[in-house]
C-alpha cells in the first residue's frame, strides 16, 4: 500500500472518532470513540517513523542499519498509560451512574440544573 494512502486511512480513522465523540450520547460511547481516535494517532505515529529498509536493534549490525527504537517505546508507553485513563474514565462513569442513575450527556446536564 502506497504511503499517501496509508495516511489517508489512519487520517480518516482519526477524525471518524471525532466525529463520532462529538455525537456521542452516553459516558461509555465518548471513552470508546476516544480510544478509537487515539489507536489511530498510535498508528499513525508509527507510520511515519516506519522505514523498511533498517532492521530491529535485536541483530547485531551497524548503529545505522538498526531502527531508533524509541517511537515504539513511546507508544507502547503512550498504550499503557491509555489503558489506565481508560479504566479511571469508566469507573468514574460508575460513580456517575450510581449519582445520577443514567450515562447519558443530556440527562446529567438537566438533573445537575435540578
Amino acid at each position: 500500500m502506497e504511503f499517501a494512502v496509508e495516511i489517508s486511512l489512519i487520517l480518516i480513522i482519526i477524525l471518524l472518532g471525532l466525529a463520532a465523540i462529538a455525537n456521542a450520547k452516553t459516558i461509555i460511547r465518548t471513552v470508546l470513540f476516544i480510544n478509537i481516535m487515539q489507536t489511530g494517532i498510535f498508528t499513525l505515529f508509527l507510520a511515519l517513523v516506519y522505514r523498511p529498509e533498517l532492521l530491529p536493534p535485536i541483530l547485531p549490525v551497524r548503529p545505522e542499519l538498526m531502527v531508533d527504537p524509541t517511537p515504539s517505546a513511546l507508544v507502547i508507553t503512550a498504550i499503557v498509560i491509555g489503558a489506565s485513563v481508560t479504566a479511571l474514565a469508566l469507573m468514574m462513569s460508575m460513580k456517575v451512574f450510581y449519582h445520577f442513575g443514567t450515562v447519558n450527556w443530556k440527562k446529567i446536564s438537566e438533573r445537575q440544573g435540578q
